[in-house]
């Protein structure tokens, strides 16, 4: 699922940045050992900062996304909100292929390529996921998933407004995506900033209502939604740099069986 916001949130985001380094939790005392391991398993130093974000961002959610999401949902029928988010997704796979390819996994680039190529056309720009349907399923892909293949650690926990959880790798990588999309080097011009900002929100609002149900259920029911949403944050993003990792796919599907070795 994509992410994508718009490029005008990273002046927004070094600021928060800033921000973040002028409330930091106090560690543990060195004796508690128990109390500094747990600590150190959290890695959330700037948990004070984060948690006043997630409570900004909470109050902007309630009158602002939510509601959307929840007209959205409310006006459009299942099968049109699914076509618009195929057509979303379709949008992004061109940076999805960016990362395959310096991810150095040819078999989902190429299944990202034939998925660009197929639903553009056969599936009338996207709306339409005729490729999942040939053989090549949507898989995720992004450069912070791609920094984190190569080992890069995620550092702390971060929850950015409007953003909401991440860590520096992540943000970095939501910064060279921005970058690496190719919608960013069009001709600059009123119809392609209209449309661009109609991606942002659509993809916002699509986002958003794609969560509605789990994110009433975690802050109705959770002790503390805010380190809920934190674990199962981490938890998703570690399951898909897994799910990269653990893809072994041969380049060319083996079709035929290979002959049986001689033995004298």
């Amino acid at each position: 699922m994509s992410r994508r916001l718009s490029p005008a949130l990273l002046p927004l985001t070094l600021s928060l940045l800033a921000l973040l380094v002028t409330a930091c939790a106090t560690p543990p005392p060195a004796d508690d050992k128990e109390a500094l391991a747990d600590y150190r398993q959290t890695n959330d130093p700037l948990e004070p900062t984060n948690r006043f974000f997630y409570k900004v961002n909470d109050q902007l959610d309630a009158v602002t996304l939510k509601p959307a999401a929840e007209a959205y949902r409310y006006v459009l029928p299942d099968g049109a909100r699914e076509s618009v988010h195929n057509m979303l997704v379709n949008l992004n796979d061109p940076t999805v292929f960016f990362n395959d390819v310096v991810e150095a996994e040819p078999r989902r680039a190429g299944d990202t390529l034939m998925r660009f190529l197929i639903n553009s056309t056969f599936g009338i720009g996207g709306f339409f996921d005729v490729a999942k349907h040939w053989g090549y399923p949507n898989h995720d892909a992004d450069f912070g998933m791609t920094l984190g293949l190569y080992g890069v650690p995620p550092g702390p926990y971060l929850f950015i407004p409007v953003l909401g959880p991440s860590n520096p790798r992540d943000l970095a990588g939501f910064g060279v995506d921005i970058a690496d999309w190719p919608f960013t080097w069009m001709v600059n011009g009123t119809t392609v900033y209209a449309l661009e900002w109609a991606y942002y929100g659509l993809n916002a609002v699509d986002v958003r209502s794609r969560v509605l149900d789990s994110l009433d259920q975690v802050q109705k029911t959770a002790l503390d939604p805010y380190a809920t949403i934190r674990s199962l944050y981490r938890q998703r993003r570690e399951s898909q740099i897994e799910a990269i990792r653990n893809d072994h796919r041969a380049t060319v599907p083996a079709w035929f069986p290979a002959p049986a070795t001689q033995t004298e």
